[in-house]
């Protein structure tokens, strides 16, 4: 009986050790990435083996169809050149992905945001962030703050106003489903409906056509149409935030998405080592001085 005892004894030592070492062994893996060898705990929910994904080891991202500068540039977010595209592939690095492990996907700005499941990981086309829409889906910290303004031709009655009073008696026009036109309707509250349009290329073209006196986009939007679109327009000014904070822009999960917090964790890093800064400047910081129209 005793030699059985010792026997059975060192017998649960031997497992012992084994399944010791064995999680020694496993608490660190390397992540898929640049190859740098960074490493993090098997047990961390942001490693990409355990994220939750679309498609397992493939991070799924969605953006305008088309996309515009300058936050997408030659309608194709792949070539990582344009505000957004290249924060995709900075935030992507982060969070231990290469960049042939980004895939990309068109989607139309309001059926991305309706409530139900998401064919992508998250979307980004310069969604911004608010209670309401927050209800039905999740939202990233913010990764940039914008302005609207209003962009018309140089002859146009829209061009010398510096009030929100000048603007009530206008044809106004903005996409559907955007600040810029919830800007129109709550703020400038024209005596005219809005002009709505489904894309900004529809908005543009009917600029172009005078059929409305003036637009609202977001300012580095408007920057770019002034600049190469549309170099005969010019921006008559930007608007004042109202209210309680300025307007954020965040990327747009599904909701209850547990991508959210990894996200945020590696939109953090890429904050704090100026990455983000750099695309900022790269593509959205313009010279010149932008009037404000006034309440």
């Amino acid at each position: 009986m005793r030699s059985r005892l010792m026997t059975t004894l060192a017998l649960v030592l031997a497992l012992v050790a084994v399944a010791c070492g064995g999680d020694d062994d496993a608490t660190t893996t390397t992540a898929a990435g640049d190859g740098t060898g960074t490493t993090m705990a098997a047990g961390d929910d942001c490693a990409v083996e355990n994220l939750e994904l679309v498609t397992p080891g493939t991070l799924t991202v969605a953006t305008g169809e088309p996309a515009f500068p300058p936050w997408v540039l030659d309608d194709d977010p792949s070539l990582g050149e344009g505000f957004e595209a290249g924060l995709v592939y900075a935030v992507a690095e982060q969070m231990g992905f290469t960049a042939d492990q980004v895939v990309w996907i068109g989607t139309d700005f309001n059926e991305a945001i309706a409530p139900g499941p998401k064919d992508f990981d998250f979307n980004i086309q310069q969604y911004s962030i608010s209670a309401e829409r927050d209800e039905v889906v999740d939202f990233s910290d913010g990764y940039y703050t914008v302005k609207q303004a209003m962009v018309a031709f140089a002859d146009s009655p829209a061009a010398s106003a510096t009030t929100v009073a000048d603007l009530q008696d206008l044809r106004l026009g903005a996409q559907i489903g955007t600040t810029s036109l919830d800007y129109i309707e709550d703020v400038v509250q024209p005596t005219a409906p809005a002009s709505v349009y489904d894309t900004n290329a529809d908005a543009k073209s009917a600029l172009d056509a005078q059929q409305v006196d003036a637009l609202v986009f977001d300012l580095p939007t408007a920057f770019f149409i002034t600049a190469v679109e549309m170099p005969d327009t010019t921006i008559v000014g930007q608007f004042e935030t109202p209210g309680e904070g300025a307007e954020e822009l965040g990327m747009l999960f599904a909701d209850g998405s547990s991508l959210v917090g990894c996200v945020n964790t590696a939109l953090a890093a890429v904050v704090d080592d100026g990455t983000l800064a750099d695309l900022e400047q790269q593509y959205l910081a313009n010279g010149g001085d932008i009037p404000t129209i006034t309440p």
